[in-house]
């Protein structure tokens, strides 16, 4: 097999990267990563050479970056080296040494390219074994199509050129190119999982039958293609169940209880939101639940609300009681922005509209408060006498319950004087008698423009 000619048809074919990208190789100084740059060197590509140190393994962890600096020399190339402290790290996080190093190296890969612009490109050294672990992994674990396909040669900024090439063409390439390379001490340590499966469950599975690997790798292919299928399939169910509102996506309740296969399509829908497979069947509990519950996921709330599953994000700080003292004009608040504006000398009854509250200056004692509503809140709905609840008033709006968390009120002397977006207490509205008026305008900080 002529590795080199492969490498650069296999990147051709998939469209992995060009000749004027700039690559930041990702090299440990092990097989893998040394006949990627030899290859890459070949090839005639630009690339910088990138080595991280998690300071896991003492002596050995400086021997692979003195190995890498050094390799950097021979291709003549700029090599950047960051030191991690990756136990602190995992602990403070609360992750596995593995899954530490992982966001480690792949956070400071990013920011690397982040500063080429659209040209930079991520290249790593996983190869087909490596692949065909990943996928028999994932399927022990329990996986979808997703995780069957095992790695794709290129996502997102991740590209991965040798996923075609098995570990021991790699070894004879590197042995016919007379190359040198460090063995990874922890590679031999059956106590990491990946090590437990490499070393121990697929030889037995070879013992059993001879074809294993190719054959898994020729799975690799069929459930990359049938994955793609199904993403079609999923995205044509997405577009007619998804209706976007504003910052919220409403999915109608009756048309996803007949949907086909409900569990996949709910794990599909909301998964990109947070959610985890074990939230499913508590999803689909949710479809005939009464409005009102929710299920949260760490970014998202799923909310029943009579006929519509209204997801939104998790409202965090920021909706606190704001102070708004008579000098202020402009207003920066959780929901959007108030601006303030005095007008004297107004006569005459202005266009109602709900994004703007006009009141009468004369009635208004500062400092005002502007927080969000609270069940017990009442106020004098404008063109009214008898004082009503919100709640009731929202009811009769016939605003969602996910509409109503959104709502702020504007209080003065613990009287609401404004509804932002909705009313203004008729105590205060503008009068024959009215010198001055104070006009406040309320803009949403949402993409479907002012309350209604």
């Amino acid at each position: 097999m002529d590795l080199l000619g492969a490498f650069k048809n296999y990147i051709t074919k998939e469209r992995l990267f060009t000749s004027g990208d700039r690559l930041l190789l990702a090299v440990s100084g092990g097989l893998d990563s040394v006949v990627l740059c030899e290859l890459a060197y070949r090839a005639g590509f630009n690339f910088t050479i990138a080595h991280c140190n998690f300071r896991l393994r003492g002596s050995e962890s400086e021997r692979d970056e003195a190995f890498v600096r050094n390799l950097a020399q021979r291709y003549d190339r700029e090599v950047l080296v960051r030191h991690f402290d990756t136990t602190v790290y995992a602990a403070a996080q609360r992750l596995s040494v593995q899954a530490a190093a992982r966001e480690l190296r792949y956070d400071w890969f990013g920011q690397v390219t982040d500063d080429w612009g659209e040209k930079g490109v991520i290249v790593t050294a996983h190869q087909l074994d490596d692949n065909i672990e990943t996928m028999v992994m994932n399927f022990f674990r329990g996986t979808g199509l997703t995780g069957l396909r095992g790695m794709l040669p290129r996502h997102g900024r991740i590209a991965r050129p040798l996923v075609f090439a098995g570990r021991e063409e790699l070894r004879r390439y590197a042995d016919e190119s007379h190359l040198t390379w460090v063995e990874d001490s922890s590679n031999e340590s059956d106590k990491y999982t990946r090590n437990f499966f490499r070393h121990r469950i697929l030889p037995l599975v070879e013992q059993a039958y001879p074809a294993a690997l190719r054959n898994l790798a020729d799975n690799l292919s069929r459930f990359r293609e049938a994955e793609a299928l199904y993403r079609e399939a999923i995205d044509r169910q997405k577009m007619k169940l998804l209706e976007s509102r504003g910052d919220e996506i409403h999915i109608p309740v009756l048309k996803l209880k007949k949907a086909v296969p409900i569990t996949t399509l709910i794990y599909e829908i909301f998964s990109p939101y947070g959610f985890t497979p074990h939230q499913t069947g508590a999803i689909t509990g949710l479809l005939d639940s009464p409005s009102g519950k929710y299920i949260c996921s760490a970014t998202h709330r799923l909310l029943k609300d009579r006929r519509w599953l209204i997801l939104s994000l998790l409202l965090g700080g920021g909706r606190a009681t704001v102070v708004i003292e008579k000098d202020r004009s402009i207003v920066e608040y959780a929901a959007g922005r108030l601006t303030l504006e005095w007008l004297p000398g107004f006569t005459g009854q202005p266009t109602p509209e709900s994004s703007v509250a006009w009141l009468d200056a004369g009635q208004i004692d500062f400092p005002l408060l502007l927080r969000p509503w609270r069940p017990g809140d009442y106020f004098y709905p404008l063109g009214m006498r008898k004082k009503k609840k919100l709640a009731r008033f929202f009811i009769d709006r016939k605003l969602s319950l996910a509409e109503k968390e959104k709502v702020w009120v504007l209080e003065m002397n613990k009287k609401i004087i404004w509804v932002v977006g909705h009313r203004i207490d008729d105590r205060f509205k503008l009068t024959d008698a009215t010198t001055q008026a104070l006009r406040i305008t309320v803009t949403m900080g949402t993409a479907d423009g002012p309350a209604h």
